[in-house]
């Protein structure tokens, strides 16, 4: 099994960081995993001592085979520092797990996102690999495809990452134009569409929003582990996209991976109904008047078409 490198985005929170690598360290593929560390710059002076603290805390830290800083001069941004970041290790390697500040993972986690790098380099339907699984009550499979991607833990390829669109409008556009409208918003219980159209208008920074779209559009599907490896421990408020506090997604990691078996790269259609329903209840009744309006959005973008 060959070893894919870590490309780790840091920007503030020395504290969240630190529990991070410890997570990461934790994992037996360590030792001979290269990371390289993209640090984003302090938006104003008050930001400097967080910026100096993540930069010391990766300077003395070991338990990697290497650990490459970056550290950006300005601050671009988190959307800005991982688009750049991710393109330069998948340019560089030709694949790359990407991890952020926040995201506490398994032992097992280097394991299994290795593993389904190795399984699927080939399969150009499969667009990434990834950690994080949902709390949700009902039944799922050990491992298990959804359509587009997701970003709390994520492994691509060039191959895969070249598909990558950053104008959010061609994507609302060509969603709109497919009337897809329902079908991205996870059977319209939640709004991808929305965060799309907020990340147009610059109200969100998100590059997730977009890879998921890019993805999406592309037909491409993501490998989900049915136990989660990863732990969000950045919805306390201190993270750019995460500005208050939110236990919808707490979850408990598991100690060791689920099994990998092959599997053809199609979505399965039980988790994709499990995830529907989870989103639904968590939104409440903002999750059905949600449903209704992106059914008559859909509905009338069709009706207007030619």
């Amino acid at each position: 099994m060959s070893l894919a490198p870590v490309a780790l985005f840091a920007w503030r929170r020395p504290d969240h960081l630190k529990k991070v690598l410890e997570s990461l360290v934790a994992n037996p593929e360590a030792s001979s995993t290269d990371v390289i560390a993209f640090c984003d710059g302090a938006r104003d002076e008050s930001q400097i001592a967080g910026t100096e603290s993540v930069a010391s805390l990766l300077a003395g830290f070991d338990g990697f085979r290497s650990l490459r800083i970056v550290r950006r001069e300005a601050n671009l941004g988190l959307a800005r520092n991982i688009v750049s970041g991710v393109t330069e290790i998948v340019n560089q390697h030709g694949r790359a797990i990407v991890l952020e500040d926040d995201l506490v993972v398994s032992p097992g986690f280097l394991g299994w996102m290795n593993r389904g790098l190795d399984l699927y380099a080939d399969s150009p339907e499969v667009a990434s690999i990834h950690g994080y699984w949902y709390p949700v009550p009902g039944q799922v499979p050990d491992s298990f495809f959804l359509r587009g991607t997701d970003c709390w833990g994520w492994a691509t390829w060039k191959r895969a990452w070249d598909r990558f669109d950053g104008d959010g409008q061609t994507l609302l556009d060509e969603l709109v134009r497919r009337h897809q409208e329902w079908t991205f918003d996870c059977d319209g219980a939640f709004p991808y569409m929305d965060m799309l159209r907020d990340q147009i208008r610059g109200r969100n920074d998100s590059w997730a929003i977009r890879w998921h779209a890019s993805a999406f559009l592309a037909g491409m599907v993501t490998l989900f582990p049915g136990r989660s490896l990863v732990e969000n421990i950045g919805t306390d408020g201190s993270g750019t996209n995460h500005t208050s506090t939110d236990t919808r997604y707490a979850t408990t990691i598991a100690l060791v991976p689920p099994p990998l078996i092959p599997q053809p790269p199609v979505e399965n259609r039980q988790a994709r109904r499990v995830l529907a329903d989870y989103h639904a209840r968590g939104m409440g009744r903002n999750s059905w008047l949600r449903r209704i309006r992106t059914t008559m959005r859909s509905f009338l973008s069709k009706a207007d078409s030619p």
